[in-house]
This record gives structure tokens, C-alpha cells and sequence, in this order.
């Protein structure tokens, strides 16, 4: 389905509440105001409606330009406050949704959804997007509202969930354009989201409920965080076995049917593989008694990549009988993937923590990392001829397209290089 606007009661749709103006709130609240909605971004966080009021984008796949022209269409008003939510036809939940020691954190979904209650009027629709376990929609989410509003989710409002799918930084596959999983509580829900997700995204695809939509995004994560834990541990092997895995993973890909490339690298980052398939593994321990043992084992793999990473640099610096103890490290790039500002999980923190707790000078170089967010023990600097020279190694964490590739192959006296991005050489050692 696609073009045209929800339908709440029988009437075109026009007021639309997204509460969490984040890397998924945002892109969906400017994309309905293209569409046509007036829209309300909803966020507690003072300092971001600031940045949004003011023109400001702290989003990458959102620009300055972008966020101006929304503004500038008097459709767009971001708020922190409550009342301003109040009216809405149709209003998305992308509130974050992070483990806490281990157990999914729902908290800022049950504030969503107690902002949300009162203000919950006949043939109006909430969607959730926020990633979480099978079952939220229907049994956290739906009573709160329904304490709060005094009515009947089904029957007197549409209810339903759509996983998200933003893949930050990717210019081919982007929200418009990338199906959008669709379900509802009961028949007339899904035709209430799909037609509001219709009128913002170029393909839906329909599933017979929440429960089955919670589950593809868990779905979709683990399977990407489960096989890249198998090439990050074949990765370690071949290693050691003098065997070129990234070339045994091109030839491998050139088979039309029966594989998919997955690549090694230094840990996995970013609010999803870390934290989505934990979700899933604890929903099944606690719903099932038992453990998820595919899930398990990739987090652990996964987990404990930096720590190789770190083993391959003491290793490098051995070989030149250096100790890391004093030794100067330049790590290039520490968010999560390339052209990205997101650190959240990120292995290059982490690798920079253990390195300076082993003595090393850590210092790094991340044009896109926001100001006070850098390591406590690593000092930010700019890539030059001189750092790349007195550097005793120079570590490939991040691969961004801006850095000059060609200086760090010429200047750098040992590289190892994590994301396979520069050349064969013989100053360069892959993962």
C-alpha cells in the first residue's frame, strides 16, 4: 500500500504525536510532515528540542536543510511538553529500549505510554516501534492506555506495532523506501497503521499481529548478530591456521545461492545487535525456562573481540619488541560503523580502554564524534603526516570515508587494519 493519509474514524488523519525524536523519531516525524501531517516531536530531553527549535540536526541521516525546511512548513513543532501532544490522530512510540544489567529496560515505554493515555481519543491510533520482546504491545503497553484513557484498545482505539528498520548512514535503503512490517490487535488496527504507514513509506507487509511483528525485529538482529559472531571467530582461527579469511569470504561469495557475506571486524556497536537479541534470549529463559544457546554464544564471541583486537596489537608491538606498556597508538575511527556518529556500544571505546589501562598512549582520530564523547584514557587528535609517523601502530577500528587512506598507507609504520579497507601491503595485517 502507499500514498494517500490514515484514516482515524472514518476521517483523513491530519495530527501526528512521535515520541522520541531519536536516530528512528525524527526521520519518521519529518517524512509524515512531507507527507502531509502535522507533527508534534515529542522528547524529555531539553537539549535536543533546543538543537530542533533552532535548526539544528543531531541525527545523521538528517540534515540541517531538512530539518529547516520541516520547520519552515509550520507542520513541524518540536516540544517537551505533554499538553502539546494533546489531539493527536495518530501517535509512534520510538522511545529507546536498552538492557538493564542484563534485563530489557521498558521504563521509558511505560512513560510513553502514561503520557499518552489520558490524552488517547475515540478512533485515534498508537503504533510502537521501539524494539522489544513478543507480548509488550498487547500486555504492557494496551493496559496502561487503557488505565489512562478509559478506553478500549480494539474497540474504541487502533493499537498496533511496527518494527523499525532504520539502518543509519545507508543512502540506498532508506525509510521511505524499505518495506515497513505492519500489525494491529485486531483487524481494524492493522488497516489503521497500515494506512498511516502507507501514506509514508513506498511498501508494507502485513502480519496477523504484534506479536509476530516484535518478533522480526528480533529476528532480523539475531540473525545478522549470530553470523557475524561465526566469521569473527573464524576470523581468529584462520588467523592462526595462515589462512586469508577476507579472501575465503570473497570466494565464497560468488556462490549465487545458499550463502549471504557477513564480514569480521572489531565487536559489534549500535543500539541493536548488542541489545536486541539479549531481548529475545531473555524473553525465551523467562517465558521457557531455558537458555537461547545460539544467542548466548554469539554475545560472548562478539563481546570479547576488542579483547582479541588487543591481542593482535600486542602481538604486532612484540614482533617490533615493543611492549604496549609506553607504546603510542593511533586508533582511526571509534563509532560503531562507518560515517556514522554513533558510539552507543561501540567496540573502539572499549578497545581504548584497555589498551590505556595496559599503559599504552592512546590517542584517536573520529571526525564525526560528537564533542565529550571520547574515552577517558584517549586523546582526540587530527590525522596528519606527523601522528601517523610516530605512532608504533596505527589500528583500523572504524573505516570512514573521510579519512585519506593513501596518507595512512604511505605513513604508517604497522597497521592492522580491522575492516580490511586498505590495501595489501606489507605494513598492513587484517583481522
Amino acid at each position: 500500500m502507499s500514498g494517500g493519509q490514515a484514516i482515524r474514524g472514518g476521517e483523513p488523519a491530519s495530527r501526528v504525536v512521535v515520541l522520541g525524536q531519536g536516530y528512528v523519531g525524527l526521520p519518521i516525524a519529518l517524512r509524515a510532515v512531507e507527507a502531509g501531517f502535522d507533527v508534534v516531536g515529542f522528547d524529555v530531553d531539553l537539549g535536543r528540542i533546543d538543537q530542533l527549535q533552532s535548526g539544528r540536526s543531531y541525527v545523521g541521516d538528517v540534515s540541517d536543510a531538512a530539518l529547516s525546511e520541516a520547520l519552515g512548513s509550520g507542520r513541524y513543532r518540536p516540544s517537551a511538553k505533554g499538553t502539546d501532544c494533546a489531539g493527536f490522530d495518530v501517535a509512534v512510540i520510538t522511545v529507546p529500549t536498552p538492557l538493564l544489567e542484563g534485563a530489557p529496560d521498558l521504563s521509558y515505554i511505560e512513560d510513553a505510554a502514561r503520557q499518552l493515555g489520558p490524552l488517547v481519543r475515540r478512533g485515534a491510533t498508537v503504533v510502537l516501534e521501539s524494539t522489544t520482546y513478543p507480548g509488550t504491545t498487547e500486555e504492557l503497553l494496551a493496559p496502561i492506555l487503557q488505565a489512562g484513557s478509559g478506553l478500549v484498545p480494539g474497540r474504541d482505539f487502533h493499537l498496533g506495532y511496527s518494527p523499525e528498520r532504520i539502518d543509519p548512514g545507508n543512502v540506498t535503503w532508506t525509510f521511505r523506501n524499505t518495506p515497513k512490517v505492519v500489525s494491529g490487535i485486531d483487524a481494524a488496527s492493522l488497516l489503521a497503521v497500515e494506512a498511516f504507514y502507507g501514506a509514508l513509506v513506498d511498501h508494507t507487509v502485513r502480519v496477523s499481529g504484534p506479536r509476530v511483528a516484535e518478533m522480526v525485529k528480533l529476528l532480523e538482529n539475531t540473525f545478522r548478530h549470530v553470523n557475524i559472531a561465526l566469521v569473527n571467530e573464524l576470523a581468529m582461527f584462520a588467523s592462526d591456521l595462515g589462512v586469508d579469511v577476507w579472501e575465503a569470504i570473497e570466494a565464497a561469495s560468488t556462490k549465487p545461492f545458499g550463502f549471504m557475506t557477513f564480514t569480521p571486524g572489531p565487536g559489534v556497536g549500535g543500539h541493536c545487535l548488542p541489545v536486541d537479541p539479549s531481548y529475545l534470549s531473555w524473553k525465551v529463559k523467562q517465558s521457557l525456562g531455558t537458555p537461547f544457546r545460539f544467542v548466548e554464544l554469539a554475545n560472548d564471541v562478539n563481546d570479547h573481540m576488542p579483547d582479541y583486537v588487543g591481542r593482535r596489537i600486542t602481538d604486532a608491538l612484540n614482533r617490533d619488541r615493543k611492549a604496549v606498556n609506553g607504546s603510542r597508538v593511533l586508533v582511526l575511527g571509534l563509532t560503531y560503523k562507518r560515517n556514522s556518529g554513533d558510539v552507543r556500544e561501540s567496540p573502539g571505546p572499549v578497545l581504548c580502554d584497555r589498551l590505556s589501562a595496559q599503559g599504552a598512549e592512546v590517542r584517536f582520530v573520529d571526525p564525526h564524534l560528537a564533542p565529550g564523547q571520547s574515552p577517558a584514557g584517549a586523546v582526540p587528535v587530527h590525522l596528519s603526516e606527523e601522528e601517523l609517523r610516530m605512532a608504533d601502530i596505527v589500528v583500523v577500528v572504524t573505516d570512514h570515508d573521510a579519512f585519506d587512506w593513501e596518507l595512512v598507507a604511505a605513513q604508517a609504520g604497522r597497521i592492522i587494519d580491522t575492516r580490511h579497507r586498505l590495501p595489501d601491503a606489507p605494513n598492513v595485517e587484517y583481522l
